[in-house]
């Protein structure tokens, strides 16, 4: 492969969304080394589990929002593969079918690592899990009933980002559920949504023209402003409430030195006037989010010691 192919499929991969998909592995991964419980391999197998998921949905909504002319010269965000014609719609659908087998492979693994052969039924119930997470992957834009196309996408993202993510990355660890783990998923997976709020405000014109009913459009961009300053105030206020009922030591609020960033983001939000000034927002709250859930890790890290 050329170093020019090389660049194209990377710029499909989009790789700056791997930060915030890997905020959901870092906030798991802390809550089990709270309690003691943590492997190296099984962090890394859920680290490149992840990070295959991602680019599976990245490829997918390129596909999807391709085939339905929703990426058209009209969109504001940066051009995809298949609109350019970079990637024919041919080789995005073979990159996807690759993909997913890659996603099975690498979930398969991180399920021996973590249940072994004497766990059977949780790894099966995991495995389901992850089918799940793949076709939810898929489905955002692709297909007749997409989702993401009937304002199901922002549920969606909290669903897999946030309570699956982080409570089922803590369970690969653990090997059971602990509820006030709840608080911090209800975090990442409303941050993740702010993200994706983030886009489709940007896009809300081009959505409206192309029938994709995202929420910022049912709703309005006014509304979905105040949607978005809703979605982060609960998240900050989940991971507050869960530091406050669990406080051991100060090296615990560690990421309370990301709380500027998610303020001055949202008082960025509120000036925003045009489509346009929402697009550096986005990667602004990403990489946010994924510093939250790192500090908060460290914190937990030093706290047990």
């Amino acid at each position: 492969m050329s170093n020019s192919r090389l660049k194209i499929w990377l710029s499909a991969f989009r790789l700056r969304t791997l930060p915030l998909a890997l905020s959901c592995v870092f906030m798991g991964t802390a809550l089990a080394f709270s309690l003691g419980k943590f492997n190296i391999f099984i962090f890394i197998a859920t680290i490149v589990t992840t990070i295959l998921l991602q680019i599976l949905s990245n490829l997918a909504n390129d596909y999807g929002d391709g085939v339905k002319g929703t990426d058209n010269e009209n969109r504001i965000g940066p051009q995809r593969a298949v609109q350019s014609g970079s990637i024919s719609l041919k080789g995005m659908k073979t990159a996807i079918i690759i993909n997913v087998l890659l996603c099975l492979l690498s979930g398969c693994f991180l399920l021996f690592l973590s249940f072994g052969a004497s766990h059977f039924l949780l790894a099966l119930l995991f495995l389901l899990l992850g089918v799940a997470s793949i076709a939810a992957a898929i489905k955002y834009t692709v297909g007749s009933n997409a989702y993401g196309y009937s304002g199901f996408g922002d549920l969606a993202v909290f669903v897999f980002f946030g309570l699956v993510g982080v409570m089922g990355t803590h369970f690969l660890f653990a090997l059971h559920l602990d509820w006030l783990n709840i608080l911090p998923a209800i975090c990442i997976g409303l941050f993740s949504v702010g993200v994706l709020n983030l886009n489709n405000m940007r896009d809300i014109e081009n959505d409206k023209a192309s029938q994709k009913n995202t929420i910022p459009v049912v709703l309005g961009l006014t509304n979905a402003k105040r949607y978005h300053l809703l979605v982060l105030t609960i998240a900050l206020s989940s991971i507050l409430v869960y530091s406050l009922l669990t406080y051991r030591s100060l090296m615990q609020l560690l990421y309370f030195l990301v709380l500027p960033l998610f303020v001055k983001h949202l008082i960025e939000v509120k000036k925003c006037l045009h489509n346009k000034d929402f697009n550096p927002m986005l990667p602004k709250l990403a990489i946010a989010t994924f510093l939250l859930s790192l500090l908060f890790f460290i914190g937990e890290m030093l706290s047990k010691h």
